[in-house]
């Protein structure tokens, strides 16, 4: 059997991990309690060159691919699960779509500024009236000579307030469904674009929720992602590399609350005997590190695939799923073990178990994931289970 990881790889883990304990998760309480942008911790992964991950040297990247991206990820969300949602949006959806579908003239205009981490990206598709229906669109773009005139509104786009540059879709005219659908790159001080916070999360609270407003906002057709109507390919092929980077925050989360539970247990004592010693406790534990393990493995194969270019939309959706779902138990039982401890803050995995929770539902709930995956299977029947 391969080993899961190369020395390369391990190499970075290390990195990452030294990062993630060293400056971010002293700093995750306070980040969560202020619910302020961690600007620090996102200036330290620029400087390590993380904020380049999975883009060429010839556009300022520090290459590598999304299982080297999944590795760093696990690592920064155990220790920080806003620093890492902020660290994937800016990666998997803000850089990715211009990386694969730019031209080479947009990307030397956006990507090395992005790589370097001064520029932070975004990724604008929900819609307040769209819900799961992400392509519904009701912002329009009128073609006027070299320009788009955009008028419409997107909610919770993550990293909007301080994003710098956003990828948003629009569509040219409804009844043309997807079809109807471009990508274009808008950046921040484009007249006629309204940034407005959203605030009151449960959770990731130090990751930037805005909602956009667009306002008779003029937008040179150079913008555009590809030809025009090509928007729902871009959607969709994001998508379902991006849903790789949130499985592997999804193994962060529940291998942080694991090991914080670990620990605790290790300690904690009932009866005269550590709670460990306890078969209902040591279920718990077994459950937690299965499932772990599992997720990771669903993760990493999705990630080869991305990297080797097949087509990956059911085991991305898979890796999804399963890891977001194995995370909610891994924190719910890592409250459990905690007792009264983990109820009340700054318990690291109340904090944990509040972020986990968004990860069953952005980019793609649950009940979305498991349609993507019954329709390849009804579609496909018979292709086996691919791996890299």
């Amino acid at each position: 059997m391969k080993p899961l990881y190369s020395q390369s790889m391990e190499m970075l883990r290390d990195t990452a991990n030294l990062f993630a304990s060293k400056e971010l998760e002293p700093r995750a309480a306070a980040v969560d309690m202020s619910a302020a942008f961690p600007q620090e911790g996102f200036n330290g992964l620029a400087t390590l060159g993380f904020t380049g991950m999975t883009i060429n040297e010839d556009f300022g990247g520090s290459g590598g691919g999304y299982k080297e991206l999944a590795v760093v990820i696990e690592e920064l969300a155990a220790a920080c699960g806003s620093t890492s949602t902020v660290f994937l949006t800016h990666v998997s959806l803000g850089m990715r779509p211009i990386y694969r579908f730019g031209t080479d003239i947009q990307k030397k205009r956006w990507l090395p500024r992005m790589t370097a981490g001064k520029a932070v990206g975004a990724f604008a598709l929900t819609e307040t009236s769209t819900g799961s229906d992400a392509l519904g669109l009701e912002t329009i773009a009128v073609s006027d000579g070299n320009n788009y005139v955009l008028n419409g509104a997107k909610c919770f786009i993550t990293n909007g307030t301080v994003a710098d540059i956003f990828v948003v879709f629009v569509t040219h005219n409804r009844a043309l469904g997807y079809s109807g659908i471009s990508a274009l790159i808008i950046e921040r001080n484009t007249p006629g674009f309204t940034i407005d916070p959203q605030t009151g999360s449960m959770g990731m609270r130090g990751s930037s929720t805005a909602e956009l407003s667009f306002n008779d906002c003029r937008v040179p057709k150079s913008n555009r992602l590809g030809d025009e109507g090509l928007g729902y390919t871009v959607a969709l092929a994001t998508l379902d590399s991006s849903r790789i980077s949130l499985a592997a925050q999804c193994v962060g989360l529940a291998r942080g609350s694991y090991e914080s539970a670990l620990s605790y247990a290790s300690h904690r004592q009932t009866f005269g005997t550590h709670i460990n010693s306890h078969q209902a406790i040591q279920f718990m534990i077994a459950d937690m590190a299965t499932e772990i393990d599992a997720a990771r493995l669903m993760t990493y194969r999705a990630a080869s695939l991305c990297d080797a270019n097949p087509p990956h939309t059911k085991e991305a959706a898979m890796a999804k799923l399963f890891a977001s779902e194995a995370a909610g138990r891994s924190v719910t039982n890592a409250v459990q073990i905690h007792g009264g401890a983990g109820y009340f803050k700054p318990s690291k995995v109340e904090r944990m178990y509040r972020d986990q929770r968004v990860t069953q539902i952005y980019e793609g709930t649950s009940e979305i994931q498991r349609l993507v995956i019954a329709r390849s299977e009804i579609t496909n029947p018979n292709h086996g289970m691919q791996t890299a």
